[in-house]
């Protein structure tokens, strides 16, 4: 076994009672520090108090203490061991340091996860978590973004959500409405977490078709053909998308071309869903940006000074 500490940390030009609200305000929704959408958002089973459990994606965690304004401290459950936590320290100048650290003791297959994928994600994340502290707390401030290198970028595309097959959705009207009784029918759904786009014009790239009719909540693409006509809805309700493709052919040159086709259909429309759906994460503005665009930043613009967020050792990491 051996024990894994994992440090980031950023010097904040902004008093850290203007931070710690930042922190307070950690998986409410109006969080402006979770790096959501291209990270799962972090949510809880209520309140940021102690004794809340939840996490974000696959990692869970609880609430083991909390000193508002100041300091979080996450637990792993059991069987796992270790925490991690997000504190914020006052510094003479008025500035304060941000600092997230992991602790974790690892058996020989858990430090081969960590270095190999774990690591490489976890220090993206909490990267881009203190790039959102530094957006918030002085948005008026020059920031260089935290930049990706190729290993996280491939980790982070081998874990993102894949589309679950669905019934075709009752709000899917307008390709209920293509055909009564189409010949193929299907629909896959992904979750659309914080700061993903709810317009459908925004997912009219997910198939290369043009668009045939459209409502406020859903896009229809398609294109006919002498042998089959085809139709694919985007539909954006409930916090989600769905991919729905109807098919009506027309003589046997159509269902021959099909029948060929639809082997590989499903293997495609989840791809192009998945695809465009982390396409549209990575475009979307952070969640200070969206925040202040929306008005609820809380005025914290006026707290910042000058110069941005300095990094001091963005990751320290020991194993012992």
């Amino acid at each position: 076994m051996r024990t894994v500490r994992n440090v980031h940390e950023r010097v904040i030009q902004a008093p850290a009672e203007a931070v710690g609200a930042l922190l307070d305000r950690l998986s409410s929704p109006d969080d402006p520090l979770s790096p959501s959408p291209v990270w799962p958002p972090i949510r809880f089973d209520g309140p940021l108090a102690v004794g809340a459990v939840g996490g974000h994606g696959f990692v869970r965690y609880s609430v083991a203490a909390y000193e508002p304004g100041r300091r979080i401290r996450f637990d792993f459950p059991p069987p796992e061991n270790g925490f991690h936590a997000l504190d914020v320290e006052p510094l003479a100048d008025g500035s304060c340091r941000v600092r997230h650290v992991l602790e974790q003791r690892q058996n020989l297959k858990e430090a081969l996860v960590w270095s190999l994928a774990i690591r490489p994600m976890h220090d993206a994340m909490i990267e881009e978590l203190l790039d959102n502290v530094v957006r918030a707390a002085t948005p008026a401030a020059p920031l260089t973004p935290f930049r990706w290198s190729r290993w996280p970028r491939l980790m982070h595309g081998l874990v993102w959500d894949r589309p679950t097959a669905v019934a075709p959705p009752v709000g899917a009207e307008l390709a209920h409405r293509a055909w009564p009784a189409p010949d193929y029918a299907d629909a896959y759904q992904l979750p659309l977490d914080p700061g993903m786009p709810r317009t459908p014009e925004a997912w009219s790239g997910v198939l290369p078709f043009p668009v045939v009719a459209s409502t406020p909540t859903e896009l229809l693409l398609g294109k006919d053909a002498s042998h089959l006509d085809f139709r694919a809805s985007v539909l954006v309700a409930d916090d989600k998308v769905t991919l729905t493709t109807v098919v009506k052919t027309h003589n046997w040159r159509g269902r021959l071309y099909f029948g060929a086709v639809r082997l590989l259909h499903p293997a495609m429309a989840r791809l192009m869903l998945r695809r465009t759906h982390r396409r549209l994460a990575f475009a979307a503005p952070s969640a200070p940006e969206r925040l202040a665009g929306e008005g609820r930043l809380a005025g914290q613009g006026s707290v910042g000074r000058s110069t941005a967020g300095q990094r001091l050792a963005p990751v320290q990491e020991e194993a012992r």
